[in-house]
């Protein structure tokens, strides 16, 4: 019973292998890229369960108050997700051009066009 009180826990490894597993196994680029996505969602839910105390409350003193939850994961993934989502339209921007230029997404119909040319 006490594995599955961890479910965030289990997500967390749910989402990170199926993330992996796109980005390993799919040669389509934009496939690729919601792979990568999947996969740091998966981290975001970890840094997010990680500063969750149980009980605690906004460290905001208090004289009614004596366990506190930590905002800095919060913050960070704040932070990350904008991060993240600016990563996502540079890569598939790159996506576009490189279909524009090979017209193809196909990773390895690219390295083969890359071989033939001189």
């Amino acid at each position: 019973m006490e594995a599955l009180g961890l479910y965030n826990y289990w997500l967390v490894i749910a989402l990170m292998m199926t993330g992996f597993y796109i980005v390993i196994t799919s040669p389509n680029l934009v496939k690729k890229i919601i792979g990568l996505n999947i996969f740091q969602a998966s981290v975001f839910v970890l840094y997010i369960t990680m500063g969750k105390i149980i009980g605690g409350s906004a460290p905001i003193l208090s004289d009614q108050v004596s366990v506190y939850s930590n905002p800095l994961p919060h913050v960070l993934i704040l932070t990350a997700i904008v991060v993240g989502v600016a990563t996502t339209a540079v890569g598939l921007s790159l996506v576009v051009r490189i279909y524009a230029a090979y017209g193809t997404m196909e990773e390895d119909e690219i390295v083969a066009a890359e071989r033939e040319d001189p």
